[in-house]
């Protein structure tokens, strides 16, 4: 870790002594910062001087205030810096004198423009390590396009299998492609550490992360099934061609359950649970292979029995069997949910507007040094006076001058 570190705003997680740069907008990088944060890293997220980050005017908005930005700005320092102005671009230097990473997304050749890509600020601090995010990757006959989650959501394929066979192409209903490569960008951060300081390497590291690649590298057997059987996977709705029964099901009361039994124990007990034990034994169901080519009649069979069926006695016939199926979650249903409230999922985090404020808690979970959301996003510019005169011994005069200039 930087030697220079000042640890006091860190958190008391694994990644406590950590110091980050946030110097992204909106969500792919920026979230990336926020999943370290949480661990307990030092971030200063860096926003533009009378703007801030675009994510502080997107809804939900409270008297004014972006909900959104609650969440993804917690347990940051924020200032104001234009990067884009020479003293700006000085000033960020000097704070990357005593960082261990910087996140940046912007498009590929910005930061160059400014004289601070890689190699420049390497220079400075060798240790550093510098995580690019973007749209289409730093390399690349894409690499100039501008992106956004929705392209890359398009170009990775998985639109085209996610829907149901009449309709147009399903995209997520929240910013899949962002948040993904914003995970796979904190976890690639940490890799680079690792090897800086356990691999006997010693100094960082450029990282290259796009957007349409973590979630496209989620898909798996794709490319495999393509390049070997010639499979171009289509739309199923809520199928899968390697799974049966799998689906989500109406009960009487209009609710729905989700039910995945590809093997063939977990078959057996749902046959068992819906009052249909002569399945088990049909050979159109006594493997998953045979219950896929009949997926169809197999379907109609379920459907019909959840018909009948209200989603609370569901609920407790399927807990006896031990049947693997779940309720299809709304926000309202998550929030009241015991198992959620048990594992505290969901947790309470002071906010200087609101007083406090609900959101996701920090997972995964460690058991000796646990993440933990210690503050929500705060207002524009909260701790400039801390960060410039506090560390980088700026003076009273020095801020009034830099942010009549606008560089902070």
């Amino acid at each position: 870790m930087s030697a220079q570190q000042n640890t006091a705003a860190s958190g008391k997680g694994p990644l406590a002594g950590l110091r980050v740069i946030d110097a992204g907008t909106m969500i792919a990088g920026p979230l990336g910062a926020t999943q370290l944060a949480d661990f307990g890293a030092d971030v200063i997220k860096l926003e533009q001087p009378g703007i801030g980050d675009p994510m502080r005017h997107w809804t939900p908005m409270k008297d004014d205030k972006s909900l959104w930005w609650k969440v993804i700005g917690r347990n940051k320092r924020l200032i104001t810096l234009s990067l884009s102005k020479p003293e700006g671009q000085e000033i960020f230097r000097e704070l990357v004198k005593t960082a261990d990473v910087v996140i940046e997304n912007y498009r590929p050749g910005t930061f160059e423009k400014w004289g601070l890509g890689y190699k420049e600020l390497a220079k400075i601090n060798p240790r550093l390590v510098l995580v690019r995010v973007s749209g289409f990757g730093q390399t690349g006959p894409y690499s100039h396009r501008g992106g956004y989650g929705t392209i890359a959501e398009a170009f990775s394929g998985i639109p085209s299998f996610t829907g149901f066979p009449d309709r147009p192409p399903t995209l997520p209903g929240f910013p899949m492609a962002d948040s993904v490569a914003a995970t796979f960008a904190a976890m690639s951060a940490m890799f680079a550490i690792y090897r800086r300081d356990q691999g006997g390497a010693g100094h960082g590291q450029e990282i290259d992360v796009s957007l349409f690649e973590p979630i496209f590298r989620l898909t798996e057997a794709q490319v495999i099934g393509f390049d070997q059987l010639g499979i171009v996977k289509t739309r199923q709705g809520n199928r899968l061609a390697e799974d049966s029964p799998r689906n989500t099901y109406e009960t009487r009361d209009g609710k729905w359950v989700g039910i995945s039994a590809s093997s063939q124990k977990t078959f057996e007990r749902l046959a068992a649970a819906i009052g249909r034990p002569d399945m088990i034994t049909d050979p159109r169901f006594t493997s998953n292979a045979a219950r896929c080519e009949h997926a169809d009649y197999l379907d109609g069979i379920i459907a019909d029995w959840f018909r009948l069926h209200d989603a609370a006695e569901v609920s407790r016939i399927f807990d006896e069997a031990d049947v693997v199926a779940g309720l299809v979650y709304d926000i309202q249903d998550i929030v009241n949910d015991p198992h959620y409230q048990a594992r505290q999922s969901i947790v309470d985090v002071p906010d200087a507007d609101f007083g406090s404020v609900r959101m996701q808690n920090a997972i995964p979970r460690f058991v000796e040094t646990p993440g933990e959301v210690r503050f929500a996003g705060a207002h524009l510019g909260a701790h400039n006076r801390d960060i410039y005169l506090g560390e980088l011994g700026l003076t009273e005069a020095d801020l009034a001058r830099l942010a009549e200039q606008q560089v902070i």
